[in-house]
């Protein structure tokens, strides 16, 4: 017996109209939950919070992820930079989220609490209670801990159908409030109050993402002018991420299943299948950069050799046990791929619009099976044409071109997306399992860690003492579907080294106090020297492999750990320079010349002024780390001339420096300007 429809929704063009809803229909604490990223309504949680400021006994429990916060100006040179370019990116009135703000002062009322499992990465470092109440937990986990706290309430951001049906479009963020929803009930729990607030910026995708309005108890249309959508800037793509993105991309291989990250690196890895499939050639000359040889022959960590193995400097340890993984052929897409992440952006677009992303999914088990099997006919291709999904994701975020992407595609291209439930996207249990494995094949899953040890381990979440960058997210739930589905592969990313406090330090080591992926599940890691293939391999040979991509110069201390451990035999081991920063940038310069590894290979939200100081700042940055770089490079920056880019020092408004320290400064983005020229 089907339930009884719901009533119509009460319908406010007042924020605070509906507040007072809320108030009035939620009797005591109110416990609630708003999606991460772009769905959460942030006029509406502002006005939620001005009233909580005012009634300090009603409790305000709220319970979300991914608070998205636009950079603070900061102070200095970064000020100069961010303030003109935040008020343009991000528009004047783009409404911070009040709760985010008093986190990061550690001035949040006693009454409220903000409980999160995920924070913008780097953020809330310092943000005692956003440390405090932070809740890890597997992104398909959360549905069931939202259950358990009880939630009476639930807010989300949606878009209203273009075509003025009463329909409403969840758009961003199908991921949690479904499955949420159900599992309060399924609990026994009164159904939560769901308040909807349009925003007509946000794109309209139908399909599994769309209800009708009645889904919801109240929908609030405030009147504009409405903010801007937060758009995340994009970076520029250094040597390292590229050697780690076009490693990377050897893996992916033709008619496969897609699932990236986000940031640089996955940028960076975007790229590269792109270029395999629109300038293969240009592809394998960045390959041959980075050691690989169109013959078959491959690139791993290439840096360290037993005496007793081998006899050269430069001996590829794939002869000697280093796990390498298998390539894949390299030349242009086919079949193309299946996207199914949980999250899409900017990448996909790219793959999507090249081509690359094309090979088409139907939820229909007999259906996948004959195309499986090579028994579909006719009807059965014009049914995948039709119908199919090239792309299926939990939730969206990316640039505003990526925005314009989605809201200006036509129809019969954005009927291929589907915005799904994380637990259908992230997990192969308690659905259609046998169905997803056939939509899966060859899947590769990719994602980034900030540490890896030498026995396998990831981390990529919290530093060593316990404070949380940014969560376990989706990266759990991947790294095990990898090893359940058959073919498919968990690919973490990482750079070598990193530059803490005017030092370079390794990311690969031997230890560290906590870890997001255990050492049990370990299976392919990139750095920008190399692959390491460590599936099912003894802990010798995932040590040797793990030091065959480390840096030189960082090696030779996790071997002395392993030996001193009994995980090495206490012998010699020759080590070469050729994992170095100064050896990948003169190999990659000339293509960097040709135009094949650009800085913004998805595009840039900067203006051509505003690149060339990304670069310089970035410069300065590095050069004054330490207090003796810092005064090494004052130096050099005082006592050296040549040109000046007019452009650029009037775009930091040091056209004409005042006094002493405005003088320093222009001196000093000057020489930056002129040492990334």
């Amino acid at each position: 017996m089907s339930p009884p429809p719901r009533p119509e929704p009460a319908r406010f063009d007042s924020l605070d109209d509906a507040v007072e809803f809320l108030y009035q229909r939620v009797s005591g604490a109110l416990h609630v939950g708003a999606p991460l990223g772009l769905g959460k309504p942030h006029r509406l949680l502002n006005a939620l919070y001005q009233r909580a400021e005012r009634e300090p006994s009603r409790r305000l429990h709220l319970y979300t992820a991914l608070s998205l916060d636009p950079p603070g100006a900061g102070k200095g040179l970064e000020a100069r930079f961010l303030r003109p370019f935040a008020q343009r990116h991000f528009g004047d009135d783009f409404p911070r989220l009040a709760y985010v703000q008093a986190l990061k002062r550690n001035a949040l009322p006693a009454h409220m609490e903000v409980e999160e499992f995920y924070l913008q990465s780097g953020a809330l470092l310092h943000a005692q209670a956003a440390q405090r109440r932070y809740a890890s937990l597997n992104y398909t986990h959360v549905a069931r801990a939202l259950a358990d706290r009880g939630v009476n309430a639930v807010v989300q951001k949606v878009a209203a159908d273009p075509s003025g049906s009463a329909r409403l479009s969840l758009s961003c963020n199908t991921d949690l409030t479904f499955d949420a929803v159900d599992a309060i009930v399924a609990r026994g729990l009164p159904r939560p109050l769901l308040i909807a607030e349009v925003d007509p910026l946000l794109p309209w995708l139908d399909g599994s993402a769309a209800v009708d309005a009645s889904f919801f108890d109240a929908v609030v249309a405030p009147p504009g002018p409405y903010p801007k959508l937060f758009g995340l800037p994009r970076q520029p793509v250094s040597d390292a991420d590229y050697a780690i993105g076009f490693h990377a991309s050897t893996l992916v291989r033709d008619g496969g299943t897609l699932q990236i990250g986000i940031g640089t690196l996955a940028d960076a890895l975007c790229h590269a299948l792109v270029l395999r499939h629109t300038d293969n050639a240009a592809y394998w000359r960045v390959l041959g950069a980075l050691g690989y040889s169109q013959d078959g022959g491959g690139s791993s960590g290439a840096g360290i050799s037993s005496l007793e193995d081998a006899a050269s400097l430069e001996a590829d340890l794939s002869s000697t046990r280093n796990a390498k993984a298998p390539v894949a052929p390299l030349g242009p897409f086919s079949v193309g791929l299946f996207g199914c992440s949980e999250m899409l952006n900017e990448g996909f677009r790219r793959l999507v619009e090249v081509g690359v992303i094309k090979r088409k999914v139907v939820d229909d088990l007999d259906f996948m099976r004959r195309l499986h099997e090579g028994r579909a006919d006719a009807a059965d291709h014009e049914r995948l044409e039709r119908e199919g999904e090239y792309l299926q994701g939990g939730f969206y975020l990316g640039s505003q071109d990526f925005y314009d992407w989605l809201r200006d595609m036509p129809e019969s291209e954005r009927r291929g997306i589907s915005m799904r439930r994380i637990s259908e996207v992230n997990e192969l249990y308690g659905g259609n399992e046998t169905l997803e494995r056939l939509q899966r094949r060859d899947a590769r899953f990719f994602n980034s860690c900030m540490i890896a040890t030498a026995l396998g381990a990831a981390v990529s979440d919290t530093l060593d003492d316990g404070r949380v960058v940014s969560g376990v997210g989706g990266q759990y739930n991947f790294v095990a579907m990898a090893h359940a589905l058959p073919d498919a592969r968990s690919v973490l990313m990482l750079r070598a080294t990193r530059d803490s406090g005017g030092e370079t330090r390794s990311n690969v080591v031997w230890n560290y106090a906590q870890t997001t992926i255990p050492r049990h599940l370990r299976d392919v890691y990139v750095t920008e020297y190399g692959i390491a293939d460590l599936r099912g391999k003894t802990d010798e040979d995932c040590i040797l492999a793990m030091a065959a991509v480390a840096a030189a110069g960082h090696q030779f201390p996790l071997l002395q750990a392993a030996m001193a451990s009994g995980k090495l035999p206490q012998t010699h081991y020759r080590l070469s320079e050729r994992n170095s920063p100064q050896r990948l940038r003169e190999a990659l310069a000339p293509l960097r010349q040709q135009g094949a590894l650009p800085d913004y290979p998805l595009g840039s939200d900067f203006s051509v002024v505003e690149q060339r100081l990304v670069k310089a700042l970035g410069w300065l940055k590095a050069n004054t780390a330490g207090n003796g770089a810092k005064a090494r490079t004052v130096l050099k920056a005082l006592f050296s001339g040549g040109a000046v880019d007019a452009e650029a020092m009037q775009r930091m408004g040091l056209e004409r420096p005042g006094g002493f320290g405005e003088r320093i400064e222009a001196r000093l983005v000057a020489l930056a300007l002129r040492e990334t020229a």
